[in-house]
């Protein structure tokens, strides 16, 4: 059945680009946003919707772009605005990417009514379950502000993702990402680089604000680089995945030369778990021929990039400080942290077996209970039984990524495993189903699941 479904020939006919009314907006909320004052941020939220909307209609692939374009500097944009303006502790204007994915919730009850169920549906299933359980328990004690904004920063991917399972292509999909990335890398690198070294004046009022301890210091060469984006987690996961995405699946040398500051901005961000995801998808990708001597020149290449950085006086200690803190183990105050937490919460009277709901900051809010990685969150907001059950579905959905590698050799197959790689050092480490990592998590797990175009043929003859 196919009501509701824009056929693809209207999508053709769509003359402007799907993504150009997304930069569009980026570019107007930096020019005149901070003109307008406080009601551009409502309208902005709103010109997200329409933008994605118009993407939408322009298919998945440029869907695809215009959200990449939004959440990377989307949160630059809230910055420049409140500098005029005046901080926005709600940060409404990060919303509007969220929205823009939400572009195909109309036909989400198409979707929802297939029988069977679409390969890689049960996983979005599970997980959204578990999402309503634990914005009920919010709900219940209350706290609404964080039951709406929880559901919707975990609820919208999820719904991006069943829709991409009807509509998307995987090959098409992949290389538009490649395409957005490849724009996207060299401005905030760049951007990160100046960060690090003078960071401009929006920047430091926004650290000056923020309840967010994990940005360093607002100070030349006192910042852990977030570029033009909401903290050095979002940006250094985004980073990492154009970067693996750029280098495989573009073939002329050149084009990887701008790329070159995202490289540096991604050691300055003094995350270490986008590195370890990182080096872990290029190890993934050396296993197969279709992209083996790209692995082995970008391992290479990164060892010549952290020799170099090393160098620099400006980079060389901070970096070599952390890189060498990977080799401490439970010695590394990170690591002790989270064995904290996993022991706070099983001395709990209840072990938290129920869970509390969404009703506690992002990791690195002041004051708050601190929560790395997924196992931890899902514990802590679900309980023990939901959270199990949570994890299986976000488990399922890496072992999906990986195995489609191992199902399709290509290049855009390989580099889905790759990220599900990835993927599968971030869960017990970061937090990967939530706002701008949730669609990046999602998205890939979709396209996972998603029959390549020479099998679909095959199997169609």
């Amino acid at each position: 059945m196919t009501v509701g479904i824009t056929s693809a020939p209207s999508r053709r006919a769509w003359s402007v680009p799907g993504f150009v009314p997304a930069i569009v907006l980026l570019v107007l909320a930096v020019t005149i946003g901070p003109r307008m004052g406080s009601l551009f941020r409502p309208l902005f939220v709103v010109g997200c919707g329409a933008a994605g909307w118009y993407a939408w209609r322009a298919g998945p692939a440029a869907h695809v772009q215009a959200v990449l374009y939004l959440f990377a500097f989307t949160p630059l944009a809230r910055r420049i605005v409140d500098l005029s303006v005046g901080y926005d502790q709600t940060g409404i204007m990060l919303v509007g990417p969220l929205f823009a994915i939400l572009a195909p919730l109309p036909q989400l009850r198409f979707y929802l009514a297939e029988r069977p169920l679409r390969a890689g549906m049960m996983p979005i299933l599970i997980v959204a379950a578990s999402v309503g359980y634990a914005a009920l328990l919010s709900m219940f004690q209350g706290d609404w502000f964080n039951a709406a904004s929880g559901a919707l920063k975990w609820m919208a991917p999820l719904i991006y993702a069943a829709a991409l399972l009807r509509e998307g292509d995987r090959e098409k999909m992949v290389q538009a990402m490649a395409s957005a990335f490849l724009i996207i890398l060299p401005i905030t690198g760049l951007i990160g680089v100046i960060q690090y070294i003078n960071p401009p004046e929006w920047d430091r009022y926004w650290m000056q604000f923020a309840p967010i301890t994990s940005v360093g210091y607002p100070r030349p060469y006192e910042v852990r680089v977030f570029s033009t984006m909401n903290g050095p987690a979002s940006f250094a996961t985004f980073t990492a995945a154009g970067l693996l995405m750029v280098c495989f699946l573009r073939s002329r040398w050149y084009l990887l030369l701008p790329a070159l500051p995202a490289a540096l901005a991604l050691l300055l961000s003094l995350y270490r778990t986008a590195w370890l995801s990182l080096a872990l998808g290029v190890l993934f990708c050396s296993l197969f021929a279709a992209t083996r001597w790209r692995a082995m020149v970008m391992l290479v290449g990164a060892v010549v990039a952290v020799g170099i950085a090393m160098s620099l006086p400006p980079f060389a200690d901070v970096i070599g400080e952390r890189l060498a803190s990977l080799y401490q183990g439970t010695a590394d105050g990170s690591a002790q942290e989270r064995l904290e937490q996993y022991l706070s919460l099983w001395a709990q009277p209840d072990s938290s077996l129920f869970g509390i709901g969404f009703t506690v900051s992002d990791a690195g809010s002041a004051g708050a209970f601190a929560v790395d990685g997924m196992i931890i969150a899902c514990w802590l907001s679900m309980g023990i039984v939901v959270g199990l059950l949570c994890l299986s579905g976000l488990v399922g959905a890496t072992v999906r990524m990986i195995a489609a590698a191992w199902d399709d050799h290509r290049p855009e197959s390989v580099l889905i495993g790759a990220m599900g790689c990835g993927a599968a050092v971030q869960i017990p480490l970061a937090n990967v189903t939530s706002g701008e990592l949730g669609f990046l998590f999602w998205t890939f797990a979709v396209l996972a699941a998603l029959r390549p175009r020479a099998s679909a043929g095959q199997v169609s003859r």
